[in-house]
This record gives C-alpha cells, structure tokens and sequence, in this order.
C-alpha cells in the first residue's frame, strides 16, 4: 500500500531533531499515513524472517528495529494530539486506529516464522556463534517472552479467539477513553452566585470565568480533575458548593450518556478470558510476571503491608478535622479542613504560596535549573518551531558540551478536548541505531489566566511539573542503540521511579529560594515557610495513602477476580467496587478511592490495567533513592552523573532493577517509603 508523497509523513520530517510538521499535518492525513505504515512494517518484518543467511544481530535485531519509520512517525503525532487536543474527527480516527494496532500486534506476535528466527538468533548467541551486546541480549530475551505471552505457541483456534479478544478490547478501551472525557467535560460545576465562591483565590476564579465563557455560559465553571480529589476544595468555604463538586466527581460514568459501567464489566471479563487463554489464574498475574514485581503475590503483600497504618492515621487525621467544626466531616470537607488545619499547624497556608509560584520561574528557575545542576543541561526556547496548539511550546536542550540532546515540547494549561491529568509522551524515542534525538512531550492540566495575567500555580501543580519533567528527563537523557529500549520503554513499576525522584527538587531549599518569588514584589519566599513545608510533608498523609491504595486495590480486585465471580452486568458494578475495597480494608467513607471503576482512566484507557499499584511501587525506589541523594550531598553534578550514567541513561537496555542495583549498590529498602509516609516513626 503506498502513501501519497503530499503526505507530511511520507518522508521523515526535516525539521531539527525529526519534530513533527504540525503546521502541515491535518486531521485526514493521519489515518492514511497509519493503513500505510502498517503495511510496511509486516513486510519489513516478513522479509526478516524469509532471509535465508543464518541469522544475526544485523539481519535480526537491527532490520526489526529498522522497520515502521512511517508508523512511527504518524503515530507519534496522532498520539500526542489526540489526548491532548482531541476533536470528533480525531476522536473517530482514535477508534479506528485502536483495532488496528491490535491486530498489527497480534500479525507480528504470532507470526511463528518471525519467532523462529529470533529463537534461532537466540540460540546461536548462547552457543557463542553470533557475538551480542548485553542491549542485543536483553532484546532477544524480552522480545522472546513477548511472543509467548502473544499466544504464539496456542493451537490455530486459541490464537484466533485471542485475536478476537484484544482487537475487541482496543475497541473498548478506547471508548472508555472518549466517554470518560465526555463525561468529565459534561460533569463540570457552574457557579452563578459569587458569594459561594468566598475563599477562591483570584487566579482560580478568574480561569473559572474564563472556562465558563468558553462554553457560552456566564458565572463560573468550575471544571474537574480527573480524579476524585478536587484540587479546588481546599479554597472553597461554601460546604453546599463543596459537596456539589465532590458528588460531581464521584458520580462520572454511573448513568446517563456518558455511562462507562459496561464498558468496564466487558473490559474487566475479557481480559480475564484472555489471561486464562495464555496460562494465567488471572490478568494481574499476566501483568505482574512482566514487570520488577514479578509476581501479583509480591503486589498484594507490599500493599496490604501499608493498609493497617494508613487507614489507622486517617482516622486520627479525621479526629483532628473534626475538632475545626460542629458539623460531622464530610468526604467533600476534607481537604478544606485539612487546609485550615495545616495552617494552624505550620504558620501558613497553600494559598499563601501561590503568589510566590508563577509557572515562568517555577519552570526556568526550578524545574530547568535543577536539571541543569544535576545533568548540567540547558534549554533555549524555539519560538521559530512550531506545537500542535498556540499554547504549545518547543525548547532545544543542550547537554553540557554545547552539543544538541534534543527537544522538551510543553503543554501546560487546560482545554476542553485535552484528557485531566498530567502525563508524557515521546514523538521521537532516542536511539543511536538511526541517528534520533528525542523528542519529549510534557503536558498538564493548568488552568490559563486571562490574557496578560501571570500563571499562578498551586503547590500541587508545582510538584506535578517536577513530576513529569522527571518523565521527560528519562526521555530526553537516554543514551542506547535500539528505539524500543529508549527512555521510558521500562516495565510499567518502574517507569514512574524517575518522575517520582525528580519530585524531591521542588523541595529542595536552594532552589525554592530561586523559583520562588512573589511575581510583583520579587520578594523571594520567606525562610520560615521553606522549613514549614518541609515539615508538612508529613502532613495529610494517612488520607493520602488509604485514597492512594483505594484504588490500586480497586484495579487488582478487577484484575485479580475469577471470571465466574466478576460482574456480568452495568448494574453489579458499584456492589462490586464496595466489596472489593471493604474486603481490601480501605473502604473508609472520608478517604474515598482516588479513582472510582468508571471514570478509572489508567486501567481502563491506558496503560496500567492491573499496574497502578506502580506508582507505590515506584516510589519505594524513588524514597530509597532519595535518602541516597540526600546522604551523598543532594543538589550535585556528581551525584546527577551517576544517576544518569547508571539509570537514566539505561532506559530500557537491561533488567530494570540490575540497572538500579548498579546505581544504589543494593536493594531498595521499603523502610525510605514507610516513613516518607508516616506508617512508621
């Protein structure tokens, strides 16, 4: 099948670093360039396992990684507009294209020629015939599991109900996706009376004004997270708007035309037919056996360690809410109370700060200048390369020589077709095998000030900016020879280690005296607040760990539950969720999971069915490596060049945690994490 040569993805991009040409790309050339990528990639790899010369690193390993230029291309754009940028139309390409990857992978998986000639590669490098790298090992090993976990050893029949199975679960997935968004979009708070807006600090007000008049309504609109903590709560002093917006938020996806309750019952009972179809009790053992975890035992045992605390420190969190007002707590009370709590406690409040945290300095000041301390890079804004979206931006990095690393593309603020959340993505995965820089995608969920008013950001936001630079960080410092072992390509509860480290920097007291400054006195922070908030990361930390393994409890009891015993119908799925986190210990009414089942975008849409546990798991490695940092000087050039050197740079060309033990020089010790949270003195 051939691509029309007008198509901007026809031929590899020829601006710096291979960035996407969005100013030629639209939507209807997506799909076409998708058909034929696709096509060209099955016979790029069908000519692999036809080659009659015995096989080799080049003629295996090197052709495979060769192959789906032009996918990879199309892809890495469409995939990076659409969540973030999203129309019908693109919406509508999204749902075609997700049963094609699905077969494409299943084509390529269960081809048994193509494995065979990797398993003959495999064994002529045992037997010391071919000599390879530990990069050319670790792919055979893992692409060699990858074919058995595809089913490439099933009868004819099995393999084609597994094809059934995940061309219907990309189908499904995907509509969560879509419904999810239309149902976080539709669920939106509107305010018309001013006086249940007391406390709102004036930035927030002004983007709800601004949110408002962008749908046409007047007022205020006071738009959702995408999870079920609402990072407005804490301003707002109106209990009645407060339990407007948290039933908004609990209530996503149980009834009505955004209903997802059908889609979970159908995603959750294929995807267990399908782990039993491979061999699996059940699909948080088919996760499980391919990540550090290794086991879905080993996921229970770490976090069912954590319950008892953290749900014993929520209820004493609670006692101490309660004593700020006459009237029970409620869930939707919580995190004003805790705020007003946190200010007695500590000498200041959140709001207090965020006059001290514009975005501009936060990123130049804090998030670039930390990296640059570590890593010794540094970033120049490209105003002559162009984003997907006026508010995008493109900055060059530099690594510390001078020489070009690649490119750091920003979306920072909110828009009514962009997915909730903060997340990374590559356009172009780093490798040496092609001569490719990265190029590294960043997008949160920032609410945009009027025109001309600075970007005020909350603390949380602050941390979620390091958060996902860490992402980025992993992307853009990578340094291996193969596409598929680039950056962030690491099992699923690994890959949030790094983002988690970087977080460890907003804190730091150097930088915070750098980034924060009020933006119209220039006053830098005052000492004694830096000391309160070190002191406050403590605080709240029973609420925030049980709503935490609420719901990476919730994911593994969907995907850990018998096929006979799960839900087979929409109306069984919130007597499900009950049991489960009942059964987990981590039902607590004021402490409500951080996702419920229907408006769970990670296990449902993306990629951590069975794996959200990951972020806990993550940063029993992040905690454990902080306390290395910290005991080794902290801030430091020489501590940053081993972290790249060992870890970062690795991305995924070796076991992820051989590449940690190289770097730690032993095991992580869960104690670092246990006490970061207050579950041990």
């Amino acid at each position: 099948m051939s691509l029309d040569p007008a198509n901007p993805f026809a031929r590899p991009s020829t601006l710096p670093y291979q960035l996407t040409p969005w100013r030629d790309v639209r939507a209807e050339h997506y799909l076409p360039a998708v058909e034929a990528g696709i096509a060209e990639r099955l016979d790029e790899l069908r000519a692999i396992a036809e080659v009659a010369d015995p096989p080799t690193v080049t003629n295996v390993i090197d052709a495979w990684e060769r192959s789906g230029q032009l996918l990879g291309r199309a892809l890495g754009a469409f995939w990076t507009v659409q969540p973030a940028d999203t129309t019908d139309e693109l919406d509508a390409i999204d749902a075609t294209i997700s049963p094609m990857m699905a077969r494409l992978g299943d084509a390529i998986y269960q081809d048994r020629a193509l494995y065979e000639r990797v398993v003959a590669l495999n064994e002529r490098v045992e037997a010391d015939e071919v000599v390879a790298d530990a990069a050319a090992r670790y792919w055979l090993e893992t692409h060699l599991r990858d074919f058995v976990r595809a089913g490439v050893g099933l009868p004819e029949a099995e393999q084609a109900r597994l094809r059934e199975l995940n061309e219907r679960l990309a189908e499904l997935t995907s509509a969560f996706g879509r419904t999810s968004l239309a149902g976080s979009n539709a669920a939106a708070v509107h305010v018309v009376d001013e006086v249940e807006l007391t406390g709102v600090s004036a930035a927030t007000l002004a983007g709800a004004r601004a949110a408002a008049q962008a749908r046409g309504l007047d007022g205020w609109l006071l738009e959702l997270d995408s999870c079920t903590p609402q990072g407005i709560l804490p301003e707002i002093a109106d209990a009645g708007l407060r339990r407007r917006i948290h039933q908004a938020s609990v209530g996503r996806g149980w009834s009505g035309e955004h209903d997802t309750r059908a889609l979970v019952v159908e995603i959750a009972r294929l995807r267990a037919e399908r782990a039993a179809l491979l061999g699996f009790p059940h699909h948080a053992e088919y996760v499980a056996a391919d990540a550090c975890a290794t086991t879905s035992e080993a996921v229970h045992a770490m976090l069912h360690r954590m319950v008892p605390a953290a749900v014993a420190n929520a209820h004493a969190e609670a006692a101490d809410l309660q004593e700020l007002q006459r009237e029970e707590v409620q869930p939707w009370d919580w995190e004003y109370l805790a705020e007003k709590l946190k200010a007695r406690r500590y000498s200041f409040d959140s709001a207090q700060l965020r006059p001290y945290l514009e975005l501009e300095r936060v990123l130049h000041e804090g998030v670039f200048a930390a990296a640059t301390a570590l890593y010794g890079i540094t970033f120049v804004e490209r105003d002559d390369l162009p984003g997907y979206n006026d508010q995008v931006r493109v900055f060059e990095v530099f690594d510390a020589d001078g020489t070009g690393l690649g490119l750091f593309v920003a979306d920072h603020y909110t828009r009514a077709g962009k997915q909730g959340g903060a997340w990374m993505n590559n356009i172009v995965d780093q490798n040496h095998l092609l001569g490719q820089q990265p190029v590294v995608v960043n997008n949160l969920n920032i609410v945009k000030p009027p025109a001309g008013e600075p970007t005020l950001l909350t603390w949380d936001e602050v941390r979620t900016l390091f958060h996902e630079f860490g992402h980025a960080l992993h992307g853009l410092l990578s340094d291996v020879r193969y596409p598929s072992q680039s950056g962030t390509n690491t099992p699923r509860d690994f890959v949030e280690f790094p983002s988690q480290v970087n977080e460890m920097w907003a804190l730091d007291a150097g930088l915070l005296g750098r980034y924060a400054v009020h933006h119209q006195t220039g006053e830098p922070i005052p000492t004694a607040w830096i000391e309160a908030l070190t002191q406050a990361e403590l605080f709240n930390q029973g609420w925030a760990t049980t709503e935490m393994l609420g719901a990476s409890l919730l994911d593994q009891a969907w995907h850990s539950t018998p096929l006979d015993e799960l839900p087979s119908a929409p109306d069984e799925v919130e007597q499900f969720e009950a049991t489960a986190l009942a059964a987990a210990g981590v039902d607590y009414p004021l402490a409500p999971t951080r996702y419920r089942s229907t408006y769970f975008k990670h296990i449902f849409e993306g990629g951590y069915a069975a794996a959200y546990y990951s972020y806990l798991w993550s940063e029993v490695l992040d905690a454990d490596t902080g306390a290395w940092f910290l005991a080794n000087g902290g801030l430091t050039s020489e501590n940053g060049r081993r972290y790249r050197e060992r870890l970062l740079a690795r991305g995924g060309s070796i076991d992820a945690m051989d590449a940690y033990r190289d770097f730690r020089g032993a095991d992580p010790d869960i104690t670092h994490l246990l006490k970061r949270r207050g579950l041990i003195e």
